[in-house]
């Protein structure tokens, strides 16, 4: 009776105004923030600070204003962000155990469905973790072959920027060169630099990594369900990721042909011998599915994050041919012109490990890092951060801290040497973040920096293109990396 009497009195404009107030107030309900909560900006109704970029600057700034520990809301869903080197060395090293897992990213998740190892939590992590380590050790990181595949890889690289005429892009010769060496890891072979097909997974690769930085693509995010029925960049990633899935499969499919349980040729071999081996514990992952996305999450990771370090590179070299001469007469000095860097050659050459260290610090590649959850309720700097929530670590407020760096916002190689000009660690240099969930391919990707960047100023001088403006402002996707660039290169 009460609600038909109330029905007639309401016209359909008061009863709309009223239901959208009750849904207001379900959601301050719902978002209410918990006791001693990290502060942040105002979150609007419905969608938090959905315009809120996600972006390492605007980041900075609302660390100045909010604190070194402050929080963020897309959606239904807080974020945690954690700036300066204080607070990240504690949520990192001392409190490690506080953030190892991982939270669901919708975008990564539909590609790699919580099985990589960057993504996995629990059992099946510590047990992807675990082998990863074992075999990349003893397929190359601890073996004196991978250091030949680099310098054999570098001939390849060297050869190919010789055989191009006049002014060109790097980019993917970049690409092919670095992924070669984790192909030869995880596949056991190579592939040559005019490989159409291979030529095409780099190109779906590095066009995914872009779109990745996508307002729309970050927007999926935040709301996947309707996002599924909405074009968008975000359709193309997944159509990519396709394509590099179905380039991983035919591997597999070759190895599988040919596959010799007592001799394992590379990382697929090892992992279909351990998949027979834990055939009775299906909660290790150790599955085809899982060695596809595996495969694909080593194969990108392994590639991206030196490739664009690299690019990064030559163009500070072309900016600064100054430090460029200086790296080319510390190799004359050191190695010469009669052979090829080894990674022996590292501790005679401080000023060149300098200047690559540098490079990393201002390539900045992974200013957010790569999201991490709250394993337990935690404090951090004061504030109560439950179980659950989702931190993502400011790398860059560490990589460019004026507490730090003396010269934070310049190309300075004197950051890493000290009075007698010998190579100077930095604690704060974190370009690799740190922890249990810090990159498993670090050893990997510093053999590869030294040794192709050294090559490469060994046997070329790097110079801009007649014309051309450098720009050193990067376009942020799944990584801070340089627009695209010409140069031209003279054989020395």
């Amino acid at each position: 009776m009460f609600l038909q009497y109330l029905v007639e009195y309401l016209d359909f404009k008061s009863l709309l105004i009223g239901f959208f107030l009750f849904l207001l107030l379900l959601d301050v309900i719902k978002n209410q923030n918990p006791s001693n909560f990290p502060p942040g900006p105002w979150a609007l109704p419905f969608v938090g600070n959905i315009f809120t970029r996600l972006d390492f600057r605007m980041i900075d700034k609302l660390a100045e204003k909010y604190g070194d520990v402050f929080s963020l809301r897309w959606g239904s869903e807080k974020t945690v962000f954690i700036s300066g080197h204080k607070m990240l060395k504690e949520a990192l090293v001392t409190q490690m155990d506080s953030f190892t897992d991982r939270p669901v990213i919708p975008l990564f998740h539909k590609v790699f469905k919580g099985l990589a190892i960057a993504l996995s939590n629990g059992y099946l992590w510590k047990n992807q973790r675990k082998f990863v380590i074992t075999h990349l050790r003893h397929f190359g990181e601890g073996r004196k072959t991978l250091e030949l595949r680099i310098q054999q890889e570098s001939n390849f690289l060297c050869d190919a920027f010789e055989a191009e005429q006049g002014p060109f892009d790097p980019q993917f010769l970049l690409n092919n060169a670095v992924s070669n060496v984790i192909s030869a890891v995880v596949f056991g072979h190579r592939f040559e630099y005019h490989d159409e097909n291979f030529l095409n997974v780099l190109h779906f690769s590095a066009e995914s990594v872009l779109l990745v930085g996508s307002v729309q693509s970050q927007l999926y995010n935040t709301f996947p369900h309707l996002f599924e029925y909405i074009p968008g960049p975000h359709k193309k990633i997944f159509a990519n990721y396709t394509k590099i899935l179905e380039f991983c499969k035919e591997e597999l499919r070759q190895h599988k042909e040919d596959w010799d349980p007592s001799t394992a040729r590379d990382y697929i071999d090892s992992f279909l011998l351990e998949m027979e081996k834990k055939k009775n514990d299906p909660d290790a992952g150790f599955n085809i599915e899982t060695l596809l996305i595996s495969i694909m999450d080593l194969f990108e990771a392994g590639r991206e994050s030196v490739a664009t370090t690299l690019r990064w590179g030559l163009l500070f070299m072309m900016k600064y041919p100054g430090i460029q001469k200086n790296v080319q007469a510390e190799i004359d000095k050191v190695i010469g012109q009669s052979r090829q860097a080894s990674m022996a050659d590292k501790t005679n050459m401080p000023y060149t490990e300098a200047v690559v260290h540098e490079i990393q610090r201002m390539a900045n590649i992974f200013p957010l890092g790569f999201p991490k959850m709250a394993s337990k309720d935690t404090v951090l700097g004061g504030f109560s951060i439950p179980k659950g929530t989702t931190v993502i670590t400011n790398l860059s407020s560490v990589l460019n801290d004026n507490n730090e760096w003396a010269t934070p916002d310049t190309f300075n190689p004197e950051h890493f040497l000290d009075n007698h000009g010998q190579f100077l660690k930095k604690d704060a240099f974190l370009p690799f973040s740190a922890g249990r969930r810090a990159c498993l391919g670090e050893h990997l990707a510093r053999m590869e920096l030294f040794l192709l960047f050294t090559s490469l100023l060994q046997c070329f001088t790097i110079s801009p293109c007649p014309g051309d403006e450098l720009s050193l402002e990067g376009q942020l996707g799944f990584t801070y990396a340089p627009r695209p660039y010409r140069m031209c290169v003279t054989p020395r």
